[in-house]
């Protein structure tokens, strides 16, 4: 079974910066895309950034453009996202994903980042 899990949300002032991690198990298929979303309170659940592997093609939100980096290790299978420059308009509940024509689509539970002084 597929499984993906947040991790590295929390508290941070504006300018700050934090990075989340999402490991990835249960599949054997190389071909994917890992993306993280998020979603504000009173907001809709909205695209941040995208990885796909093989490849290692990136694509970010207008929004976070400049400011956050989406990465993953050699094995393909833990995926960041550094974000710098944090504003307050950034809080919200990060949420990874992943998917792929042999990997179901999977989403994790989600992890806080609060920006705040």
């Amino acid at each position: 079974q597929v499984q993906v899990v947040e991790s590295g949300g929390g508290l941070v002032q504006p300018g700050g910066s934090l990075r989340l991690s999402c490991a990835a198990s249960g599949f054997f298929f190389s071909n994917y895309v890992m993306s993280w979303y998020r979603q504000a309170p009173g907001k809709e659940r909205e695209f941040v950034a995208g990885l796909t592997n093989p490849g290692s093609v990136r694509k970010y939100a207008d929004s976070v453009t400049g400011r956050f980096t989406i990465s993953r290790d050699n094995a393909g299978k833990t995926m960041y996202l550094q974000m710098n420059s944090l504003k307050v308009e950034d809080t919200a509940v990060y949420y990874c994903t992943i998917k792929g024509p042999r990997v179901p689509e999977t989403w994790g539970q989600g992890t806080q980042v609060t920006v705040s002084s």
